[in-house]
């Protein structure tokens, strides 16, 4: 169960959506790796400043969403920059999952206000951020998420 299967996923084919990447046993508990994938793989790339202010809009989302955020271990960025990691207790589907991706991201396209923890002390490039970027970011990846279906919730394989 530990097989990744980000690394089983044909690049040239892959599109944005919402995909399973991983799932793992840690002991007694279930993990739930998921690839937001939110732009074309060697194609396209995120805004940096955009990828920044996400992060710190989604973990104060997730970490205190009353539905899934008892589950919620993890959000960042994917080191290629087209998308995020979220990984949640327990095991769960693509499909499962959509509504409530599409609720966070609905949260960053409508933020408005300050973002928080955007200062010195608690960020480690308070500089390197966009709302503007994030919230097109989202509004653009929303519209992949509100048409949905199995071709963008299953990983293409090699």
């Amino acid at each position: 169960m530990n097989k990744s299967e980000n690394f089983t996923v044909n690049h040239l084919n892959l599109q944005k959506g919402l995909y399973v990447s991983k799932m793992m046993k840690l002991g007694e508990e279930s993990l739930t790796f998921f690839d937001l994938r939110m732009k074309l793989p060697n194609r396209e790339k995120m805004s940096v400043n955009g990828i920044h202010t996400i992060e710190h809009l989604m973990n104060a989302f997730f970490s205190t969403d009353k539905e899934i955020g008892a589950q919620f271990v993890y959000f960042g960025s994917r080191g290629s920059l087209t998308g995020m990691t979220l990984i949640l207790q327990g095991t769960y589907t693509a499909k499962e999952m959509l509504p409530h991706v599409k609720r966070a991201y609905e949260y960053v396209a409508s933020f408005r206000g300050d973002v928080i923890k955007v200062n010195k002390t608690e960020c480690g490039n308070h500089e390197l951020h966009s709302l503007t970027d994030a919230r097109q970011e989202a509004e653009d990846y929303l519209k992949i998420l509100k048409k949905a279906d199995d071709s963008v919730l299953n990983y293409p394989v090699l």
